[in-house]
């Protein structure tokens, strides 16, 4: 066994025994972390108001206030961002992460304490390496760098000693000082602004580096790949890095890139380890490489709580803690942080695989669905039928968008699919056919609806040219770092910006 791989075994025995403990007594965990939570923050303003030194149990945490949005906590956000402390977290908060999880102009900046960084966000990424070396005890991974992609930082507008940015351009600027020396590209090139710069400067940059690892959003590394082996000339990153053995991806499904990765980094040895990190913090860790589904993490200062999907709009909701969850359901994430959120629907759903421990994957957000006949179409069933269609047409996806098709006085409604292919099906009717029917399969609701054809008519279907997707990004200045495509909308609003990107007649 190599001889760093030996050691990082040896120092970190007791985190692995940690992390069996909280696999062991899951909801024990959560009680200690939600009584610390509201000891931590009990003499701050929000700790005050609620009267969080009284709380003893879970269901009068629950019945003190509501499940809160960020348009809730709007008002003490910015009085942090201007320099007040000890509001919703003890002491003054420096940096915020602007999310940027769809192409909104409305930006969120979610507070990041120290403990958050460091309990949270750096412990999770010394967990990976555990995690991934207990799994392949003969990693060569710390012989060389690892190459990571993130976004960019700039000063807050309210106040000179207030910073926000990316969330991955927060944890690279405060990365202890070691950090760079594993890390490529340097933290001047990592941090710059301007994506297709940045771009530019890690393909020269890199190409010749030992890179053994790279980490960050699957869509964005693969136009830096694309870029990477037309400057190099080759055609496969094995090629370029012989010894890249890891891709630590998140922020995204993988499915839909599978392949394209596949394609382009076809290396028998390569390895790809999912997480589950945003703005709000770190929740998810893939610790079986024979499963898709991730860890739920326990011990990270975060609290979980979990409504129904379907019964986010209700009067009064059902909430439950991690003992009260159950297999195959979609569950919206509410947390409560040691970052200072509070009973925070953060937007992403969830369906756990396993309870024992718990397991998850993705499978999308509150917001992006297509429900406008009824049929209740999540993220995770488009993946699905997606992946289906394109197995068996042989078609590769780079990046898709659907919204409805309203019905008329002459028409039935439908759904409309905008894809941009990496490579084209070999039957486009087939493909329609294919995605279709893994849809009916997947979800009972839009059977129903396509039932013959009363509801709903057959999928429409508009491929549009290799960039088309990026273009659109670009003009709603979201290119690269944590942005993501849209996938599932109710209205039409993408799909029409992208006629415009696309020079698509209606």
């Amino acid at each position: 066994m190599p001889i760093i791989p030996s050691i990082v075994n040896w120092l970190n025995v007791k985190r692995i025994n940690q992390i069996e403990l909280f696999k062991k007594y899951p909801s024990e965990t959560q009680d200690e972390t939600l009584y610390e939570l509201l000891a931590k923050a009990s003499s701050t303003e929000w700790g005050k108001k609620y009267n969080y030194s009284s709380i003893t149990s879970v269901k009068e945490y629950q019945s003190r206030f509501p499940v809160q949005t960020y348009e809730d906590i709007m008002p003490y956000v910015e009085r942090l961002r201007n320099g007040e402390s000890n509001i919703l977290w003890p002491g003054e908060i420096k940096w915020f992460a602007k999310s940027s999880g769809t192409t909104s102009s409305k930006s969120k900046f979610i507070p990041m304490s120290t403990e958050a960084l460091e309990d949270c966000h750096y412990r999770a990424g010394k967990d990976i390496l555990v995690i991934y070396t207990m799994l392949h005890p003969e990693t060569k991974v710390f012989s060389g760098k690892s190459l990571t992609l993130g976004g960019s930082h700039r000063i807050n507008q309210f106040n000179n000693d207030s910073l926000y940015g990316d969330l991955s351009a927060i944890l690279i600027e405060n990365a202890p000082f070691w950090v760079e020396i594993i890390r490529t590209p340097k933290q001047k090139i990592a941090l710059l602004e301007d994506f297709e710069e940045k771009l530019e400067l890690i393909t020269k940059s890199c190409v010749n580096e030992n890179v053994t690892s790279i980490s960050g959003v699957p869509s964005w590394y693969l136009v830096l790949i694309k870029q990477i082996l037309a400057y190099t000339g080759k055609s496969n990153l094995i090629d370029v890095w012989p010894n890249l053995e890891v891709f630590f991806h998140g922020g995204i499904s993988f499915t839909p890139y599978r392949e394209q990765f596949k394609k382009l980094v076809n290396g028998n040895r390569m390895n790809y380890m999912e997480t589950y990190n945003a703005s709000e913090g770190f929740f998810g860790i893939q610790d079986d490489p024979l499963k898709t589904d991730m860890l739920l993490m326990l011990d990270y200062g975060i609290f979980y709580e979990f409504i129904p999907a379907d019964k986010i709009n209700s009067d009064s909701p059902p909430v439950y803690s991690i003992g009260e969850v159950e297999k195959d359901v979609n569950y919206a994430i509410i947390i409560s942080t040691n970052g200072g959120l509070w009973r925070y629907m953060m937007g992403d759903t969830i369906i756990f695989t396993c309870i024992d421990p718990y397991r998850f994957r993705i499978s999308g957000r509150t917001k992006q669905f297509i429900n406008v006949f009824g049929e209740e179409v999540i993220v995770d069933n488009a993946d699905k039928a997606l992946e289906s269609a394109c197995k068996g047409t042989g078609a590769v996806v780079s990046e898709y968008t659907a919204g409805p098709v309203f019905m008329n006085t002459s028409s039935k409604g439908s759904h409309e699919w905008i894809i941009e292919f990496e490579k084209e099906p070999c039957d486009l009717s087939l493909f329609i056919s294919i995605l279709d029917d893994s849809l009916k399969s997947a979800n009972s609701d839009y059977e129903a609806k396509r039932h013959k054809d009363l509801n709903l008519a057959i999928p429409v279907l508009r491929a549009v040219p290799v960039g088309t997707f990026n273009k659109w990004l670009k003009s709603k200045n979201k290119l690269g770092g944590q942005n993501k495509v849209p996938r599932l909308s109710n209205s039409r609003e993408y799909i029409e910006d992208l006629y415009i990107i696309a020079g698509i007649n209606k």
